[in-house]
């Protein structure tokens, strides 16, 4: 199976359309050691011709231009693609916006849980995915299903879905709830497990994470590649950045450092590649030339960009 990083960004991308920090505006001038990057996706192929994406990101165009493997096929027919799916992991907007760019009358399913479904349902710009051409299917929470091409067709890749620690889209927040996580629900963010029948090597796709836990550490253990939340570095970074008042916490997600954070408590976690992707425009881990990055790749993880693949 071959995976391929679309995006590796939270969402904004980096540098974010309207961000005059340090690290953006190092990346717009080209500064050594800056990479840009798009907003959070992945792309799997088990058979060498049928793609499933992880996650439609604003930024799914560019992502499609700059990934052959995406685009119609040079002596294809005039309308095609060798997307199949579309699996959601939440209702962000940096995780579903990009499904209004395939809306082309393409056929491919897209997968979600019945929270993400009911967003999709309830937010009417969606119906542009003509119903004939696009299916929604539901991915079961708790359970393992096959990806299979509107045609039932199987690609070959299977999904286990598992609920993570996270918060509901920031666009579906209620105030009046907010000591009861802004009325967040099971099923508001799922990390997942891509795999191949009767392969035993397993990766793990978890964008968004919010907390650690035994169960997930247990879950991960022996897992080929991890791909995990490396949104903030530190807590309150945005705020100390002075781009913004919201913690990671806040946000739902886990920073990476300190004694609390995803770097420390998966240290124990026997993962062959460990992969920090959905990475903010402040986080200093950016900067290949910090000390953050630095510390980092020193602990065993690799810092996720677009256009890296993982072959297993």
């Amino acid at each position: 199976m071959l995976l391929k990083v679309l995006g590796s960004a939270a969402g904004g991308g980096f540098p974010q359309w309207n961000c005059n920090y340090r690290l953006s505006r190092a990346v717009r001038r080209g500064e050594e050691g800056f990479r840009p990057r798009t907003q959070s996706s992945l792309a799997a192929c088990a058979n060498g011709r049928d793609w499933v994406l992880f996650n439609a990101s604003p930024d799914i165009r560019s992502q499609i231009d700059a990934t052959p493997e995406l685009q119609p096929p040079q002596e294809g027919k005039l309308r095609g693609s060798p997307i199949r799916a579309v699996v959601l992991t939440n209702a962000d907007v940096d995780h579903i916006a990009g499904l209004l760019s395939l809306r082309e009358r393409e056929r491919f399913v897209v997968y979600a849980t019945d929270r993400v479904l009911e967003v999709l349902e309830q937010n009417t710009i969606f119906n542009v995915l003509d119903p004939h051409y696009v299916e929604r299917r539901l991915l079961p929470l708790g359970g393992v299903i096959p990806i299979a091409d509107s045609d039932g067709q199987s690609t070959g890749i299977l999904v286990e879905t598992f609920s993570v620690s996270g918060k509901i889209a920031l666009f579906l927040e209620d105030a009046g709830r907010a000591n009861d996580g802004f009325g967040t629900e099971e099923g508001d963010t799922v990390g997942l497990r891509i795999f191949e029948a009767d392969v035993g090597s397993s990766a793990f796709y978890i964008p968004g994470c919010a907390a650690v836990d035994g169960n997930l550490k247990a879950r991960l253990a022996g897992a080929a590649c991890l791909f995990f939340d490396g949104t903030v570095f530190t807590d309150d970074e945005m705020p100390v950045a002075g781009v913004g008042s919201k913690t990671g916490k806040r946000m739902g997600h886990l920073q990476i450092s300190g004694a609390q954070g995803s770097m420390a408590l998966l240290a124990d976690v026997p993962v062959a590649r460990r992969i920090y992707v959905h990475i903010n425009n402040t986080n200093p881990i950016l900067d290949e030339r910090s000390s953050e990055h630095q510390e980092v790749r020193m602990s065993g993880w690799e810092i996720g960009h677009d256009g890296m693949e993982i072959r297993l």
